[in-house]
């Protein structure tokens, strides 16, 4: 603390990302990483970006990404918003479209960094809880709203939606924005992009650092109609008028462009997830259907965080949150099949 803070900040309850250990020999599975390398052409466009061109301002609207998320969509690229990761673009929609007089309505057990945000902008929120078995209710969320946010899949249970559910929300809240952010959605799940066109309440949301592998680079996007994109471009132009640099926007079209080394490696990591699922029900664990690049799973006879400890000793890390309802489960990222097979070698020792 400091006598120097502003008054918001000594209220706030800062977001805290999944942890970056350096250790030897590590098994990383606890921040959702993708386990294969972007492709090779977002290298290539990366390095031809490393010339003279440095000394100049990028792009400020990021025209060849925009026109490149667009062609893959079907959408106009006016229809596109680009920022420094999907967590930019996520916090200037709450600032830009979801503080209303009524409260924004999310899941209560969701992205952690959700309720940060409606702290540090003063949005007033409501939190529907899940349904028993850990899956959302659409009809938990006719209750007065001023905007929804919904992850599809959620995280971290990783459980998806079908499309006809999101339609029904979006369709119910006409007077309401409603995000759908699809981190995950790459991984086996609906996108709701192709709603766009009918809903101009429809706000869809995605990252580059799952599905493409580029955690590293800080690359999202969003698409809805025009008003709703004006009002992030707004918000970003009073914060950052250049949020993407000319290294990321070449490396984000490039890895846009690329279709066939994106099926290829997330069919990997679907089948690995396949494999991990049915392993780890062998050994007695409950594992959430999953729609995503991880699975959220729990032992009937051992606690969460006795199983997160005891990989740890084994150099093998996994998320586990210390929160209700979800005490007992593990977040466990799909990695390559020799890391999974670490895991499962492990877990058959500890239970």
């Amino acid at each position: 603390m400091s006598r120097f803070w502003s008054p918001i900040v000594h209220t706030l309850t800062p977001y805290v990302p999944g942890e970056q250990p350096r250790m030897a020999g590590l098994v990383k599975l606890n921040t959702n990483e993708n386990p294969y390398p972007p492709s090779p052409k977002v290298l290539a466009a990366i390095a031809a970006e490393t010339g003279d061109g440095l000394r100049l301002y990028p792009d400020p609207v990021s025209l060849k990404l925009r026109t490149a998320i667009g062609a893959l969509h079907d959408v106009d690229p006016s229809e596109v918003f680009v920022g420094n990761g999907s967590d930019e673009v996520l916090a200037h929609a709450f600032m830009g479209l979801f503080s209303h007089d009524r409260p924004l309505l999310f899941p209560d057990i969701t992205y952690s960094f959700y309720p940060v945000y409606c702290g540090l902008y003063g949005v007033r929120h409501v939190t529907v809880p899940l349904d028993d078995a850990m899956q959302v209710g659409v009809d938990d969320y006719r209750q007065p709203a001023g905007a929804i946010i919904l992850p599809n899949p959620n995280a971290p249970t990783g459980s998806a939606l079908p499309l006809a559910e999101i339609e029904r929300l979006v369709s119910e809240h006409p007077d309401a924005v409603v995000a759908i952010d699809e981190a995950y959605v790459d991984f086996g799940g609906e996108s709701a992009i192709p709603l766009v066109k009918r809903y101009p309440n429809l706000l869809v949301i995605h990252t580059l650092s799952k599905s493409r592998s580029l955690a590293g680079l800080r690359v999202g996007f969003a698409i809805g109609q025009r008003p709703l994109i004006e009002a992030l471009e707004r918000v970003k132009d009073s914060f950052n008028s250049y949020p993407l640099d000319r290294l990321a926007a070449a490396g984000a079209t490039a890895a846009i462009e690329d279709a066939a080394w994106f099926d290829e490696t997330r069919g990997k990591v679907m089948a690995s997830r396949a494999r991990l699922t049915s392993e780890l029900e062998a050994m007695g664990f409950v594992v959430l259907p999953s729609a995503a690049n991880f699975v959220f799973a729990r032992h009937p006879e051992h606690a969460g965080a006795e199983l997160a400890g005891k990989l740890r000793e084994r150099a093998i890390i996994v998320r586990h949150f210390n929160k209700p309802r979800i005490e007992d489960y593990l977040r466990i990222t799909i990695g390559t099949d020799d890391e999974c097979r670490r895991l499962t070698e492990a877990l058959r020792e500890i239970v």
